[in-house]
């Protein structure tokens, strides 16, 4: 059986197409590291800690805020929180920028009947601003931030929440696409297809508790195969 030469378990003769796709947001859909990294190290050296590089942050941001900044800066967490929010919100519509594909992504998919959500660890209110801010509301039936459910990924609470307002029940025909490990142990945990959407290919080892069924390198290559696949 012919295999696809950059699926990871996933043929194309059994690859169904998506009834539904859960999106992640940052580094999926939009550039966001720029904002990211520049909010992170305000709030870092207000914070007293040395700022990172730019390789750093994308390596070590991750978990939401919620789960991630107590285990940063400890019993500080809230008022590294508030900088961060601060320092977030004077930026990140002004370099909010969309990956190349992603509006014709998301379009076809909306226009073949797909339901589509996002499922971010991004604050919900800054999400939600930025999904409207780019035009993109109108093709999503949910929006689900960091904070909107009772735990953040990787746990299955805010995609379930996603899917119960579509009406959605998990399966093998839905798809969740996301660039991080977090965004695979969801996927996993409510039994759908997990696709890594990312520039560089998974390296070894690197999603040994969770693989990707399927790794594509950009938006456009997605839509590509999804082409392929009847979607």
């Amino acid at each position: 059986m012919a295999t696809d030469p950059v699926s990871m378990g996933l043929s194309l003769e059994t690859a169904r197409p998506p009834r539904a796709v859960l999106f992640d947001w940052d580094n999926t859909l939009v550039d966001s590291w720029p904002v990211i990294h520049q909010a992170m190290n305000t709030t870092l050296v207000a914070m007293g800690h040395d700022p990172w590089r730019i390789e750093e942050t994308r390596t070590r941001i991750g978990l939401s805020l919620r789960d991630g900044f107590p285990q940063l800066f400890g019993a500080r967490w809230e008022e590294a929180r508030d900088i961060y929010y601060a320092a977030f919100r004077a930026v990140h519509l002004d370099l909010l920028r969309e990956l190349d594909g992603a509006r014709d992504l998301l379009a076809a998919l909306a226009a073949r009947g797909v339901f589509l959500g996002v499922v971010s660890n991004k604050t919900g209110a800054f999400l939600r601003e930025e999904v409207s801010a780019l035009g993109l509301d109108t093709l999503f039936g949910a929006v689900i931030g960091a904070g909107d459910a009772a735990r953040d990924k990787p746990a299955a609470d805010p995609a379930l929440m996603a899917l119960d307002i579509g009406g959605v029940a998990p399966g093998p025909d839905l798809w969740f696409v996301g660039d991080a490990s977090v965004d695979l142990a969801c996927a996993a945990q409510i039994g759908c297809l997990g696709v890594l959407l990312r520039p560089e290919p998974p390296a070894p080892g690197e999603f040994a508790d969770h693989p990707p069924a399927l790794y594509r390198a950009g938006c456009r290559d997605l839509l590509a195969l999804l082409e392929r696949v009847g979607a």
